[in-house]
Parts: C-alpha cells; sequence; structure tokens
C-alpha cells in the first residue's frame, strides 16, 4: 500500500517547520514528504522523517499524487501556486491566510469543531486553519452565545514572528541596539519595533499590521458567518517574539454568574489557569489557548473581562495536524 504524500509548501517558514515537526510525531511519520517553497529558500537543507532532505522549488509536479498539501508560506505565495495545487484533487490546508475571505473554504480548529462540528468536513477539498488571534476571538464569541452578547471588543497583540524569522531577528538586533545605547536599523519594520506598541509600522515596512488586522477580521467573520454580529476586533505589535495575547470584553445582555461563564469556557475547550495570569511565555510550545478566569467590570452592567493566550506558531499547526487526522482516517 502506498504511504500517504504530504506537500508543505512553504517549509522554511516557522510554522512550516513546526507543522513538519508535528506531522513527524503524529500516526504520519511514516509519510512521504515533499517540501516546497518559494525560489529564494529552495536548496535549503533541512530533514524529513529521519533524513536529510533539500526543499525544492515549486515546479509543475510538485503537487502530484499529493494526498494533503499545506499551504504555511506567505499570502501571495499561496495565492500564486492555489491554481496548480488545486489540479492535484488533493485536499489543501491554508494556514497562510489567503483564503480568510474566500467563501468556499471550510475554517477548522479543535475549539471550533467542538462548537461548531462539521459532518460533512472530509469531504471538503479547500480548508483553511485560522490564526491563534482569530480562533480565539471566534472561540470566545461561540461560547458566550448563550448570554446573549450585545457588543464584543477583542485586542490581540501580535508578535514579531508573524513576520518569521526576519521579523525575529531585527527584534533582536533592535534590542541589542536599544541596551547598548545605539541607534536602531529597522530594514524590515521601518520603526522601532523593540520596547514599542504599535499599531503601524514604519510607511516603508516590508510588513502590515492593517494587512494583519484584515486577516483577522476576515477570519474571525468567515468562521462566524454572515449572520452572526462578531466581535469588534483590533491588532497592534507587541515587542516579543512569540505568542498572541489578548483581551475580550464582553456586554451580555442576560445575567451570568461566574460559574456559568466558566462552564461554557471549558466546554468549549478553553484551559482556564485561575491562579496564574497567562501570557505569551505560559502558552509558548502550548497546543491550546490559555485563559484567565473571567473579571466582571464593577463599573458597567453585565460586562465581563477576559485575558488569555496561545502560542502563534503552534497552536494553528497542531489544529492541521488534528484536521489531517480528519482527512485521512
Amino acid at each position: 500500500m502506498a504511504s500517504t504524500r504530504i506537500v508543505i509548501a512553504g517549509a522554511s517558514s516557522l510554522l512550516g517547520a513546526e507543522l513538519k515537526s508535528l506531522l513527524e510525531e503524529s500516526r504520519f511519520a511514516a509519510a512521504d514528504f515533499r517540501l516546497v517553497d518559494e525560489e529564494l529558500a529552495a536548496g535549503t537543507l533541512t530533514e524529513a522523517a529521519g533524513e536529510a532532505a533539500v526543499i525544492q522549488p515549486v515546479e509543475e509536479d510538485s503537487f502530484d499524487r499529493a494526498d494533503i498539501i499545506f499551504f504555511t508560506g506567505s499570502g501571495n505565495f499561496t495565492k500564486t501556486n492555489l491554481a496548480l495545487a488545486q489540479r492535484s484533487g488533493a485536499a489543501i490546508v491554508d494556514l497562510s491566510g489567503a483564503l480568510a475571505a474566500d467563501s468556499d473554504a471550510t475554517f477548522f480548529s479543535t475549539n471550533l469543531d467542538l462548537l461548531k462540528p462539521n459532518a460533512s468536513l472530509s469531504a471538503k477539498k479547500l480548508l483553511a486553519i485560522p490564526s491563534a488571534a482569530a480562533t480565539a476571538a471566534a472561540t470566545l464569541f461561540l461560547a458566550l452565545v448563550k448570554f446573549a452578547p450585545e457588543h464584543l471588543s477583542f485586542l490581540a497583540l501580535q508578535p514579531v514572528s508573524e513576520s518569521g524569522k526576519k521579523g525575529i531577528e531585527e527584534l533582536e538586533q533592535q534590542t541589542g541596539q536599544l541596551l547598548s545605547f545605539q541607534s536602531v536599523g529597522s530594514p524590515i519594520f521601518d520603526t522601532q519595533v523593540g520596547f514599542n506598541l504599535l499599531d503601524r509600522f514604519g510607511p516603508q515596512s516590508k510588513e502590515s499590521l492593517s494587512a494583519a488586522r484584515e486577516r483577522l477580521r476576515s477570519e474571525v467573520s468567515a468562521i462566524l458567518g454572515s449572520a452572526a454580529k462578531g466581535p469588534a476586533t483590533q491588532l497592534i505589535h507587541a515587542p516579543v517574539f512569540y505568542g498572541h495575547a489578548f483581551s475580550l470584553s464582553a456586554q451580555l445582555r442576560s445575567e451570568a454568574d461566574f460559574a456559568q461563564l466558566v462552564a461554557a469556557l471549558k466546554s468549549a475547550g478553553l484551559h482556564l489557569a485561575p491562579d496564574v495570569a497567562p501570557s505569551n511565555l505560559s502558552a509558548a510550545g502550548e497546543s491550546l489557548i490559555q485563559l484567565a478566569a473571567p473579571q466582571k467590570d464593577s463599573s458597567a452592567q453585565n460586562v465581563w473581562w477576559f485575558w488569555g493566550a496561545a502560542d502563534n506558531i503552534r497552536l494553528p499547526a497542531f489544529n492541521a495536524v488534528k484536521l489531517a487526522e480528519k482527512l485521512l482516517p
């Protein structure tokens, strides 16, 4: 019997590397892995199934005989190669955000599967894994639906690893320069990202917080559907390497007590850590969304605050593996 063929398109990215590692720890460890990426990353030496492997550029036959194709690179890379991948007939799973506004894409995460199970998931050919921030926002909304939320506001703090290795390197360099009282270099962000909170990068930045913000909003909207009045969302840069931290304010129409809220959150697969405040550090390497105990706002009626964190690389990679297990039983 032929082994499962898995293509990771965008294999040199942080997300691609994490996904490959988790797949190799799963029942897909013996799969036939094919690693491809953009021209600049082609030729990178890595390993697959314990053996040396070279990341290849995308060619006409890159997706042939694939059972499942993961896109883990940039959104532009996904859009450029999507049609070629679709011709293979394989299930396509996008983790890049390129399909955030595609009405044909089906979104999946383990949390959403608890709240909105999709019986026809295995028949889908175009699927997407939402970002950790979008997963948290949508999960919290769905968990609170029974309390008739009147208004919700969601704020996510984005780490530089959302911009890949180059983002991590620039924050690392700037941190050292600032601590040494040197002027900072900013070829990627065109502004000081070290020790700084921002709602936008510099005008010449190669990265866009506005685009990341729109991805978050589009993914949440796609998950909840057009009929739902989802949370107002905002995303800002935080001077950290890894992990999305987030805050949600919820004004509820109906009364809710602490125990009811906790039960609803736990039923959504959220991990409550009442004694320790979640942070990007506590979430590192975790495959779940951490949440602090909900806090009632003493100055406003029926308003509750929620604080949490999730690993922005690990969580979507974990969800992608769980989706693969459902698609390829």
